[in-house]
């Protein structure tokens, strides 16, 4: 009997947004049989500013016991889900800081041949969501990995109408992921599952 898929969902959210988007991703690949880590990176915003949003603070009370991410989970995991909203087109710094951790994996080799997906939030439409999924997957090309996005693969991204990976507009955190938006978290996660086992599997052979 083969082993299952690993699969680690690391995020970043502030008000609570993309944490959502993370449960739904991490719902569907343990629906399609995977071993599931969720992982929230280390928040670097001054405790002041926190407690200045109430949203902020309630999120960071909702989320206390969800680990911290460590390279460790990148090198135990066969899939890699990450995601963040976008900040100014690109990832927020508390991922990007995550990201920059990972040099000592990297130049071992460790995180080459791993299936990488992304999904994103934005306050407002037109926001950076294409740009900031793209800016991950040329981390994943540094990485050696296999990149997998939801594509057109289902008809629901017709509705949904980002090729590259979930994402939401929130209108500043006042809007939870709708239903297209979560349906895109549950494609991906699925066809990152999918592809990673296969991946997996022909490796091995």
């Amino acid at each position: 009997m083969a082993a299952q898929t690993k699969v680690a969902v690391i995020y970043y959210s502030a008000t609570g947004i993309t944490y959502q988007m993370a449960q739904a991703v991490c719902e569907a690949a343990g629906d399609a049989g995977a071993d599931v880590r969720l992982r929230k990176v280390r928040e670097l915003a001054p405790d002041e500013a926190i407690r200045s949003n109430s949203g902020w603070q309630a999120h960071r009370l909702e989320t206390q016991d969800v680990p911290e991410a460590m390279v460790d989970d990148l090198a135990w995991a066969d899939v890699v889900i990450l995601g963040a909203p976008t900040r100014y087109g690109m990832v927020a710094a508390q991922l990007k800081q995550f990201i920059d951790t990972t040099g000592p994996l990297w130049a071992q080799g460790a995180l080459a041949n791993k299936v990488y997906s992304a999904f994103t939030s934005t306050a407002t439409s037109h926001g950076g969501q294409e740009t900031t999924l793209t800016s991950l997957f040329n981390v994943f090309y540094h990485w050696g990995g296999v990149v997998v996005t939801p594509g057109y693969t289902d008809t629901s991204q017709f509705i949904a109408g980002n090729p590259y990976g979930p994402s939401h507009t929130s209108n500043n955190g006042e809007i939870a992921p709708d239903a297209v938006a979560l349906g895109a978290c549950a494609l991906t996660a699925r066809r990152a599952v999918q592809m990673g086992a296969a991946l997996k599997a022909g490796l091995a052979a």
